[in-house]
């Protein structure tokens, strides 16, 4: 993706998100370890819940990160491997059969019954990104995650299938080329987090990680190492944000930094409310505001509160909510809230933690922070399922995403 004479092959992650856009350079060993050499962060203003409505501001963005992240890796940045996330993406599971023909299992009978699985009825204005097998039957055996070879008459695949809205996919497409830049992958971003926070123990016994960023809440739930289950919530920190604006009447960048600075998700069952303040500025912009701390902490534990409730709702609709003994792994910028953890265990009554990107080496001071689990994770992906992927190429097709089909059987 990025080339320097006398060095390893490099990666380059893009997360466009919508309060930043950031850039993580990662190198590629022999071995397969990866060493990061370089990020870059810059504000995002051209997107709204995880989709872009203003290409001229997101095109500065990516700019600005990529540049940050050039300078610090002393790479060059020509291609990039790109998330997609927001509330148009959605996620189903399908099932597909075909006869064996040559009465043992090879990689084109797993492609077609991939294929087959994809027969649904999706609306127009979407189509499948990925299809990822879940488990394989042969004949009546099943959970089988590598098939390949075995004998029988009939094969059987078990899909979750991913659909996204194809304007949003070709908006973000053209936001990285104007910049200068080419797209030679694009996955959904919970996939990629996953790479980067969770273990594979946790994916075998069950476990849901929980992107927590400004715009959404992207739910990637996995059992017996397969995912089972994503879903995105249209409510984020920037929600957190307007809530503290409106409800202390102060600028909007000061409630951001309060959240930050001060935020707590809840108070703890033995603490008591405190009478302690905060200066700000006002909305008006020049007598400061005292601020009570438990005031900022009741407005913060109302709306977590809401969006976890949100998540429980979803979970239990898919049936999933017991058959997570991992609990769940929150990352994302909005996650380093203080007291997270404590508020999720009490909504979801399962066990939380913090992900944050691991099994890297090189700027691990700075990249051991939820906000990079995205960039790190499509770097770790890329570096694992090298020439899978929607390529950037397929999204200039008439039919953007007729090809991206069969593509994603890289868990097995």
């Amino acid at each position: 993706m990025a080339q320097k004479k006398n060095h390893s092959p490099t990666v380059v992650g893009l997360d466009i998100g919508t309060t930043k856009v950031s850039v993580v350079v990662g190198e590629i060993n022999p071995d397969g370890e990866i060493k990061i050499v370089g990020v870059g962060n810059h504000p995002s203003h051209g997107l709204k819940r995880g989709v872009v409505v203003n290409i001229e501001k997101t095109v500065e963005s990516i700019k600005n990160a990529i540049e940050e992240a050039e300078h610090m890796s002393g790479h060059e940045i020509n291609e990039v491997i790109v998330g997609i996330a927001g509330g148009h993406i959605k996620g189903m599971n399908g099932h597909g059969m075909v006869t064996l023909r040559e009465k043992e299992v090879t990689q084109k009978d797993i492609e077609r019954v991939i294929e087959s699985a994809n027969a649904l009825l999706i609306p127009a204005e979407r189509e499948i990104i990925h299809a990822i097998a879940q488990e394989y039957t042969v004949d009546r055996e099943r959970g089988i995650h590598d098939p390949i070879g075995i004998h029988g008459l009939k094969l059987e695949a078990d899909v979750h299938i991913i659909t996204g809205d194809v304007t949003a996919a070709r908006n973000i497409i053209k936001c990285i080329e104007t910049s200068g830049t080419s797209s030679v992958d694009m996955v959904l971003e919970q996939i990629a987090s996953s790479e980067a926070v969770l273990t594979q123990d946790e994916k075998e016994i069950g476990v849901a990680m929980i992107d927590f960023g400004g715009g959404t809440c992207d739910i990637a739930a996995f059992m017996n190492g397969s995912l089972k289950y994503t879903e995105s919530i249209t409510l984020g920190g920037d929600h957190l944000d307007r809530d503290i604006a409106f409800g202390l009447s102060i600028p909007l960048p000061e409630a951001r930094k309060l959240k930050e600075n001060h935020g707590v998700a809840t108070l703890k069952p033995d603490e008591q409310p405190s009478d302690e303040r905060i200066e700000v500025r006002s909305a008006s912009g020049h007598v400061p505001k005292n601020i009570l701390k438990r005031d900022l902490a009741t407005i913060i534990q109302l709306r977590m509160e809401e969006i976890f409730m949100l998540i429980r709702k979803e979970l239990l609709k898919q049936g999933i909510i017991g058959m997570l003994p991992a609990g769940v792994v929150l990352t994302g910028g909005s996650s380093k809230i203080k007291e997270m953890t404590t508020l999720v265990e009490q909504v979801l009554d399962m066990p939380a933690r913090i992900g944050i990107p691991r099994d890297v080496t090189g700027l691990t001071d700075i990249i051991t922070d939820p906000i990079y689990s995205t960039g790190v994770g499509l770097v770790k992906y890329a570096s694992l399922n090298e020439g899978l992927g929607v390529p950037a190429g397929v999204l200039k097709q008439k039919n953007v995403f007729t090809k991206m089909k069969g593509w994603f059987n890289e868990f097995f």
